[in-house]
């Protein structure tokens, strides 16, 4: 399947989910759904997407999250998972593996093809582990992976595509962080909970 094939499952399957997306699905998802609730993170450093996710699902407690990171962000801080799976929240971490730094080059990760995702968030304690390699896996699991309880992974396989430039936001993030607080209503004053 395609990247876009992936993302057009998602969209077809989200209920009322914040998405957050990062790297390469930045330059896809804005093209399917552009509301308050999708944010584009881009940090400098990759692999930060489901840290943030699991903090925006414990900041606003019930909040539906999907976070869409790829191969090469989640290697880059695996230990993220041993973490998310300390808590019961709405969390689906969506793992688009294309086997390649698709963003900075094309350059092929680390064991491409031969790492065992699934494993490796089983290993780490994820009890719901959805692993798909063609659309039609996708769109079965994907009710299920989406209306389930959390912490959820879904493990994509989509082709890899050399050449492409560092996507940008649709909006600088000032703008995002504003309309995202409006778009789940988040208090940026409030104390945290707990």
């Amino acid at each position: 399947m395609t990247h876009r094939d992936a993302l057009e499952v998602l969209a077809r399957h989200r209920r009322d989910h914040v998405v957050v997306t990062t790297m390469g699905s930045v330059a896809v998802w804005p093209h399917l759904s552009d509301t308050p609730r999708d944010f584009h993170y881009l940090p400098s450093s990759m692999g930060q997407g489901v840290p943030l996710a699991l903090g925006l699902c414990l900041a606003k407690p019930g909040l539906p999250v999907v976070v869409l990171t790829g191969d090469g962000g989640l290697l880059m801080n695996l230990g993220c998972l041993v973490t998310v799976t300390q808590f019961a929240v709405p969390l689906t971490v969506v793992l688009i593996d294309n086997g390649l730094y698709e963003v900075t080059g094309g350059q092929p990760v680390p064991n491409a093809g031969r790492t065992d995702f699934a494993a490796i968030a089983r290993g780490a304690g994820l009890g719901r582990v959805f692993p798909c390699e063609t659309r039609g896996e996708w769109e079965a699991a994907a009710e299920e992976a989406l209306g389930g309880p959390g912490p959820v992974f879904v493990w994509l396989k989509v082709a890899g595509e050399r050449g492409k430039p560092t996507p940008a936001a649709p909006r600088p993030m000032a703008e995002q962080i504003a309309r995202f607080r409006a778009g789940i209503a988040l208090n940026p004053c409030a104390p945290a909970p707990g």
